[in-house]
């Protein structure tokens, strides 16, 4: 953990030093750029939308409402791009309903059971939104408020800084939680994804990023993606998908993804398709592998890499058809998939699992690196 603070106290400092840019300016260095657009307006606040570029033509769209990733471009192996992300083309969209499209997630993403939780003896009531339970944040998480925005660069990459400070009781949560989340990209296709919070009272904390992938470029579903997911083991869920505090072997099961199986190839066998916590192999507060997934007809693959000690593989079971986002493509069922970074689901409750309390004093750092290349 040590080494991972280091890491992050040096990009903090390089970018720290960076100059800010000028809205509707494009800036260069080197072969990275970053451009920004105005998207509109949200509570008489500016939504910008910002746009990472680096020398092999891959580009990242982000805005600043919610930090929701709005778009990923990559080149399949005939050198053609595609947006490989769901999502919608305009800020209207994102303002209705939606499956959490890219969307920075918190105070705490996935689910809270029953949407309470104590903490030092004292009992929280959370908005419900999901059946009888609280998910990703509440009625207003932080996928819903515009944040500040400052673009940064150094030689090897351009990245989008975001800072937003969630009041005390916000949503219900205790303490004023000050979270900054730096997206940046660099010429290896790394969308590195640095998470950073502290907080004036103990509360508790789980920010991801919840961006659907579709490395077919939206042309067909996900169930012939191959996926390898870095986890001997899961948090099995109740009927209302809330964790049963249990730990369960993936080993013989159609959870096992410790060597490459498609989506599709058993998810018959897995009630409502995927949308469970798998709890990663490597060693807890370590920078590691979590998953890797490859289209064989483009040639798209994605590495995911975190220091969070679980990751949420939802396999879209809920898309249904009556979504239409980039280029009229319509969502049908298992269009997208996540792969979420995160502590394990419904933790304040479930005392046996890892931590997810922030106290006064401390800091909360997470990295998420998802790494795009081509297989021919």
């Amino acid at each position: 953990m040590n080494r991972i603070i280091i890491l992050l106290c040096c990009i903090t400092v390089a970018f720290s030093s960076c100059t800010s840019k000028k809205q509707e300016e494009v800036k260069q260095t080197d072969s990275l750029t970053i451009s920004k657009t105005n998207w509109g307006k949200v509570d008489q606040k500016d939504v910008f939308l910002y746009t990472l570029a680096n020398a092999n033509g891959m580009k990242v769209s982000i805005t600043n409402y919610g930090g929701i990733v709005t778009s990923i471009l990559t080149k399949d192996k005939n050198d053609s791009l595609a947006n490989v992300v769901l999502g919608f083309d305009s800020l209207s969209l994102y303002q209705k309903p939606n499956p959490y499209f890219g969307a920075l997630v918190g105070r705490y993403a996935n689910r809270i059971g029953k949407g309470k939780f104590k903490l030092e003896g004292k009992e929280y009531k959370l908005a419900i939104n999901n059946g009888e339970n609280a998910l990703h944040g509440g009625l207003a998480g932080f996928d819903k408020r515009v944040w500040d925005a400052s673009e940064l660069y150094t030689k090897d990459s351009v990245a989008l800084q975001l800072t937003y400070t969630s009041v005390d009781m916000e949503e219900g949560y205790p303490g004023t939680l000050k979270s900054t989340v730096t997206y940046v990209l660099n010429d290896a296709n790394e969308l590195k994804i640095y998470y950073n919070a502290e907080t004036d009272k103990p509360t508790v904390i789980n920010l991801t990023n919840h961006s659907y992938f579709n490395l077919t470029g939206g042309k067909e579903s996900n169930l012939n993606h191959q996926v390898t997911i870095f986890a001997d083991s899961i948090t099995p869920v109740d009927a209302g998908l809330i964790t049963t505090g249990k730990i369960e072997t993936v080993k013989g099961t159609a959870f096992d993804f410790t060597t490459p199986h498609t989506i599709g190839e058993r998810i018959g066998n897995v009630e409502g398709g995927y949308d469970h916590n798998f709890i990663l192999s490597k060693a807890k507060g370590t920078y590691g592998p979590v998953a890797e997934v490859l289209d064989t007809t483009s040639g798209r693959f994605l590495q995911m890499f975190s220091t969070e000690p679980g990751v949420q593989f939802y396999s879209g079971n809920f898309l249904d058809g009556t979504i239409t986002g980039h280029n009229g493509i319509v969502y049908q069922k298992h269009w997208g998939m996540c792969l979420e970074a995160q502590h394990y689901p419904d933790s304040p409750n479930k005392p046996n699992f890892p931590t997810v309390v922030l106290n006064p004093g401390e800091k909360y750092y997470q990295l998420t690196v998802y790494k795009f290349g081509v297989k021919q």
